[in-house]
């Protein structure tokens, strides 16, 4: 979502830290470049003379044009406001961000305009409610103008395994909030999240809706979800949105998308309530909460492998990991346990993903680009080994040459594909060997260059 805000600031950086001692002149000449870059990704313009202000002020202290690494003073205090900027997450907010500090049922009402995302964003906090939370949690759409819509939710529910409320055909919305209230009392749940109906554009029609949903089901969080591609045109929603439904937080959606930033920084800043969700995908999963510090570092180009980590950790099966040590230590390595990492990688947001996450990846942009890293081949990999007999995959020398022309037809890709994994998993197959014969000992004395191809090693 940032990437354009992160080369145009990381430029102006690196132009910066050329100069060595800087000037006002120079830090004047920063700032009118941060201020275009801010433009281009459709800032809003009253965050932007705040934004260039605060940081104008702090950077012309006597502490940052006498330090010994001004330049990078200046990236701090750039950082430091963009966290502040970007806010933190409300109060009592759980580890995921969302406040549920209430009394059970604890209500949370989405809002939003059509095709913002609110049916796909209901399923993915419910999800995330249950799996992490352990809430039982009631889904209930209030959504009775846009065709299939409670359909499409009672389908997510069946999904994830979280109970919809029962459709009932000609009901209102304000009786489908008093049954699923109703229902959440009697039945135990912890959450009911309802999601209501959006209109094209904000009108009287949908802000007197929202209202007299609120007022029935007394929402502990009213949850702003809102498109990042919005553009300028966020301000304008979040305002509208602030005043006459009293939201309490902010989800971003297809924040994976080309959307330029803007949105973020624009929303927290008109409304003062706290961005609590990123949407970063289509899949259900795909959700993550919203860090200013981790957001602020990957706009500065500073990378998130706190992020990375915690992804990994959601994302490894342990009993899967601890098979595939046990197989590595005896230095044996078929194309099941390959299948299994390619999963892992795909399961982590693909190479893309992972990469996106790493520090100072943003100087390697063009090296990445030159590489031309295709995430769909960890699909037809898969697809690949799956079409494999089960001899196949622990026993690979017995892929002759009709057999990979069968398999090149079962997986709707070419031999030479399978030629190619084929030798990806020859050298990590080899790399499992001669970690076998190093030992901890020698891996330990000879290093990782010990394992790589025709490095050769001592004994």
């Amino acid at each position: 979502m940032f990437n354009s805000l992160t080369d145009r600031l990381g430029d102006v950086f690196d132009r910066l830290r050329r100069h060595g001692a800087l000037s006002e002149s120079d830090i004047g000449a920063a700032m009118r470049e941060i201020r275009v870059a801010l433009l281009e990704a459709d800032v809003a313009l009253p965050v932007i003379r705040d934004f260039i202000a605060t940081v104008r002020e702090k950077a012309l202290g006597q502490e940052v044009l006498r330090s010994v690494t001004p330049a990078q003073m200046v990236v701090k205090i750039v950082h430091d406001h963009l966290v502040e900027v970007l806010g933190g997450g409300a109060d009592g907010a759980t580890s995921d961000g969302l406040d549920l500090n209430a009394p059970a049922p604890v209500g949370i009402i989405l809002v939003g305009l059509q095709g913002s995302g609110k049916t796909t964003t209901a399923g993915k906090i419910a999800l995330r409610l249950k799996q992490r939370e352990r809430k039982k949690v009631l889904l209930a759409s209030l959504d009775v103008q846009r065709p299939a819509a409670q359909e499409q939710l009672a389908v997510l529910g069946r999904q994830i395994g979280v109970t919809s409320l029962a459709i009932m055909p000609g009901e209102k919305p304000i009786a489908i909030t008093r049954r699923a209230l109703e229902t959440a009392r009697t039945q135990g749940y912890d959450v009911v999240i309802y999601d209501t109906a959006g209109r094209l554009h904000i009108n009287e029609e949908l802000m007197l809706e929202v209202a007299a949903v609120s007022e029935v089901a007394r929402p502990h969080q009213t949850l702003l979800v809102a498109d990042a591609m919005t553009g300028q045109d966020a301000v304008n929603l979040a305002k509208a949105f602030s005043e006459r439904a009293a939201i309490t937080g902010i989800v971003l959606t297809r924040v994976d998308g080309d959307a330029r930033g803007g949105a973020a920084l624009s929303m927290r800043q008109i409304t003062g309530k706290p961005i609590v969700f990123l949407g970063t995908g289509e899949r259900i999963g795909a959700l993550e909460p919203f860090h200013p510090e981790r957001i602020a570092g990957r706009i500065l180009g500073m990378g998130d492998v706190v992020s990375l980590v915690e992804k990994a950790a959601e994302t490894v099966d342990r009993d899967e990991a601890e098979k595939l040590a046990a197989k590595m230590a005896k230095g044996n390595f078929d194309l099941d346990d390959l299948a299994g990492q390619l999963r892992q990688i795909r399961r982590m947001g693909g190479m893309g993903g992972m990469l996106s996450l790493l520090p100072g990846i943003g100087k390697l942009k063009k090296q990445l680009g030159d590489a031309n890293i295709d995430e769909s081949i960890i699909k037809r990999q898969e697809a690949i080994i799956s079409s494999m007999t089960k001899s196949e995959r622990r026993n690979p020398k017995l892929l002759n040459g009709s057999r990979r022309r069968r398999i090149a037809g079962g997986s709707g890709t070419s031999v030479q594909e399978i030629n190619r994994l084929l030798k990806q998993y020859q050298d990590m197959a080899d790399m499992m060997k001669k970690m076998k014969k190093l030992g901890p000992k020698g891996l330990a004395r000879h290093g990782l260059a010990a394992l790589m191809p025709n490095a050769g090693f001592r004994h």
